[in-house]
């Protein structure tokens, strides 16, 4: 028997039912399809549209179904969904009053109603997540950052930076990631229930009594978008999307600066694994998967812009494949992180390269012009040169003599061999935001005062 059968008189094919079924998926759901099961019958009760007794009943069979399904009870796949496998199960517990559960509501609002809990959830888990990362890079970054090591530009030594400036990067794009999700919390946690199929009910219920009860901040004033809306989704996909994009980024660093041409880090053997035939080799495969899978999380932001164009209002069958994209979105953005903040926390940070004379410290031939009067891009043009001079010759930059600066600019005096020390170079550089260690220390403070 089908909740349809009146109007049918025949069963869906098998096929039919297989093809249409959410169930599997949605069984991640249950715990918050009973809890807004238990809030709309306490409505109900409140509104006077159960007894007190019926209330009760049905409150007590769902803790039941809650029961059975925690110890491992599985639907049937001929329930579709978890909505249809509560109810029949709740009806095999207290008998006929289970069918005035479903009174002023439809499956419509049941599942948005169960999306927004679910994903408010896990929002909340996946900002704990981004904040330990943050944290576990601010640590690392304070502890063990004084390491000098180039900054890239194009991938190509741009200037001398302690190790921490880079770490703090991107400890500051992820603080932001925390931004968009506190951002999409908020448009998430509205109650739709109470909006019934699209056009709300003639029955006297209280959406706000519900809301309340479920923690909601308010209620979808509309009911055809309380059940058609999934912008929600897509927005918290979204800011999944854009979170694994900076953990593939930190995660390419990663292995990058774990290779033998970098010698930057090195992952712990927890993170790291070898190689079946080349014994020497230590991969970062962590860092890999992580790079791979922000591809996943991307996939599912297209699939929801996919879903949702051009679909006509209210609800359609077709936003039944939000949850698949949703679910894995955020649970494979929530891995990557507690995985990168693994081996942040475990990695140890090996001695930076010998900068002495090397080229990136050419902006500092160009500065020491600069705070001398010389216009920079004058200033720029004679460092350039320099720079040639000494690649011609296979010297670094320390290695000219006084003579040679004062031939090449009157204003580069001997002071300029001061400029020219790596750390200085780095040091030097206070303005806000800089790697100076006194802006490291600055930002840490910052970061850690916001939770990371």
């Amino acid at each position: 028997m089908s909740l349809w059968d009146g109007r049918f008189a025949g069963e869906p094919s098998a096929l039919m039912r297989e093809f249409g079924e959410s169930l599997s998926t949605d069984l991640q759901m249950w715990a918050e399809d009973l809890a807004g099961s238990t809030a709309h019958a306490t409505m109900l009760e409140a509104v006077g549209l159960l007894t007190a007794e019926e209330g009760a009943a049905i409150r007590d069979g769902l803790r039941a179904v809650g029961a059975d399904l925690a110890a491992g009870w599985q639907p049937d796949i001929s329930d579709e969904d978890i909505h249809m496998a509560v109810e029949r199960r709740l009806h095999e517990h207290i008998g006929s009053a289970a069918g005035k559960l479903h009174t002023a509501r439809s499956r419509n609002d049941q599942v948005a109603t169960d999306v927004r809990l679910w994903l408010r959830t896990r929002l909340d888990h996946l900002d704990a997540a981004v904040a330990a990362l943050i944290s576990a890079l601010v640590s690392r970054a304070e502890r063990d950052g004084r390491v000098l090591v180039p900054g890239y530009t194009h991938l190509q030594r741009g200037q001398p930076i302690w190790l921490a400036h880079q770490l703090l990067a991107h400890a500051w794009s992820l603080a932001r990631d925390r931004e968009r999700i506190a951002d999409a919390r908020r448009r998430v946690n509205r109650s739709p229930l109470g909006a019934a199929a699209m056009a709300g009910t003639p029955h006297p219920i209280d959406r706000q009594h519900t809301a309340t009860l479920l923690d909601f901040d308010g209620v979808i004033e509309n009911a055809m978008d309380a059940v058609s809306a999934r912008d929600h989704v897509i927005e918290a996909v979204s800011v999944c999307a854009i979170c694994a994009s900076h953990l593939s980024r930190l995660a390419e660093e990663l292995i990058i600066g774990s290779s033998r041409e970098f010698s930057r880090l090195r992952l712990s053997d927890d993170w790291s694994t070898g190689s079946s035939i080349m014994p020497q080799k230590r991969n970062p495969d962590a860092a890999e998967l992580v790079r791979g899978k922000t591809g996943r999380v991307t996939g599912a932001l297209v699939t929801l812009l996919t879903l949702v164009k051009a679909l006509p209002l209210a609800y359609n069958r077709d936003l039944q494949e939000d949850r698949p994209a949703l679910f894995d979105a955020v649970s494979t953005t929530l891995a990557c992180v507690r995985v990168l903040t693994g081996c942040v926390e475990s990695m140890t940070i090996l001695p930076g390269p010998n900068l002495e004379g090397d080229a990136l410290l050419a902006t500092e031939i160009a500065d020491f012009l600069a705070t001398a009067g010389v216009p920079f891009r004058h200033a720029h043009r004679v460092s350039g040169r320099l720079v040639a001079d000494c690649e011609a010759r296979g010297i670094g930059l320390h290695q000219l003599t006084d003579a040679e600066f004062a031939a090449a600019h009157t204003a580069l005096t001997p002071e300029v061999r001061e400029w020219l020390r790596p750390e200085s170079a780095a040091e030097r550089r206070t303005s806000r935001g800089g790697t100076a260690w006194s802006e490291v220390l600055r930002q840490v403070a910052l970061l850690r005062s916001d939770g990371g």
